[in-house]
Formats: structure tokens, C-alpha cells, sequence
């Protein structure tokens, strides 16, 4: 796992990032840098794509009458849950965060209400891993166990999403790139030198408009 963020100002490879980012002892790492108007070097060559693909329907036959999983998906998907309940806790506990939200049902972060957390004057230092890296052994723990992803429905999703923030003004906005099989997120050209302000009030309207573009476990991504 995009757990996947500067916050809202929002979590950025869709796992490779967030790898990288729980290796180091302190945390700073900054979610989409999205933003400006601005028109001057921006990308414009945006490879078109239908909108993005439904997840897949859930098979019922690998559920017994019980309602354990036979073929282990929705076992999978619970050991995510507890997973990332744990590093919820953690953050309510040690990590400097009492009002960090639930998981979704999914098993995902609910980034509308992280970012907003972290949008709030001094409290984005931390807002993933905990205030001095206090929960990193949770969040690791909680990628490890999210369940296996369709990487090509995530690349064309990511795609969508980018070309999308592109064509509501954030024209730096760059498109995701797939490595090794992994789908990769864009965003800033270059997140450790970020050119595009993810406070500008075109960023903010191009996160809204562009977020239903962003599959479950993505919206923190990119």
C-alpha cells in the first residue's frame, strides 16, 4: 500500500513514496502538491481516458454461508482493517493526533478528514507517523497488510485524476508513471522542491472537482 501527502496540502509511489517515507526516523513528507493558476510551463499533452473503472464486484462465492472468506479476500481485507485500526490507535495514543478518524470500512484512511487535521495551524508536522515517528512500526504494519491492488485500474484511475487537475488550472500537475508493475503517482514535478501551491484556491477547487476520480486508497496518493 498511498497510504499514502504537505497535508491537504495531501499522502504521497502510490507505496513506493510512502515506503521512502516511513524509513526515516522523522517525518515530513508532503501529500499532492497541487496548485496554481499558473499557465507558464505547464503540461499539456494529457493522454485522454475514459472515466475511471469501477472496482470489482465482490464474489459471493467465495463466501461461505458463515460469512468466512473461502478464497481469503475478505480475510485479507480484515487484517487490513485491524492493521490500520491499530495505527489509528496509535495515533490517538502516542502520536500527538486524539482526534484522528476511524479507517474507512475499506480499510483505508479517510484523507478528507486527515487533511483537514492537518490543515489546522501546527498540527501537520506528524500527521503521518506521529509526532516524532512515534506510530511508523504501525503505519508500516498497516501497509503491509493492505491487500493486493489492480496496479493498471490504479495507473488509469491516477491518470484520470491528473489530467483532470490539469484541465482545472493545476497545469504543472504531472501524470503517474508505472515502474516494475507498480503504478507510481504524479503530482509535483519535483516533491522535494514543490513548484505548485497546494493553498491556492485553484488547487483546492481542482482537488474537489478531480477527487471522484481517485479510486478507494488513492485519494492520499497523488
Amino acid at each position: 500500500m498511498n497510504f499514502l501527502i504537505r497535508t491537504n496540502p495531501r499522502f504521497t509511489t502510490a507505496r513506493l513514496r510512502l515506503a521512502a517515507f516511513v524509513a526515516v526516523p522523522v517525518l515530513a513528507l508532503s501529500v499532492a502538491c497541487g496548485g496554481g493558476d499558473d499557465s507558464a510551463g505547464g503540461m499539456k499533452k494529457d493522454n485522454t481516458i475514459a472515466d475511471v473503472p469501477e472496482a470489482p464486484a465482490t464474489n459471493d462465492a467465495s463466501t461461505a454461508k458463515d460469512g468466512k472468506s473461502q478464497g481469503g479476500q475478505a480475510a485479507g481485507k480484515s487484517e487490513f482493517y485491524d492493521a490500520q485500526m491499530k495505527y489509528v490507535q496509535c495515533m490517538r495514543a502516542k502520536g500527538g493526533y486524539k482526534d484522528f478518524p476511524d479507517p474507512k470500512l475499506s480499510g483505508h484512511l479517510d484523507w478528507d478528514k486527515v487533511n483537514e487535521i492537518g490543515a489546522q495551524p501546527g498540527r501537520n508536522d506528524g500527521i503521518k507517523g506521529g509526532k516524532e515517528g512515534s506510530c511508523v512500526d504501525e503505519l508500516r504494519a498497516a501497509m503491509a497488510a493492505e491487500p493486493k491492488r489492480d496496479q493498471q485500474k490504479d495507473y488509469e484511475s491516477m491518470l484520470a485524476h491528473a489530467k483532470c487537475m490539469r484541465d482545472n488550472g493545476v497545469s504543472r500537475f504531472t501524470n503517474p508513471t508505472m515502474s516494475g508493475g507498480n503504478a507510481q503517482p504524479g503530482g509535483d514535478p519535483d516533491p522535494a522542491s514543490p513548484s505548485i501551491d497546494s493553498n491556492s484556491p485553484t488547487y483546492k477547487k481542482a482537488r474537489e472537482a478531480c477527487g471522484p476520480k481517485l479510486l478507494d486508497g488513492l485519494d492520499g496518493m497523488q
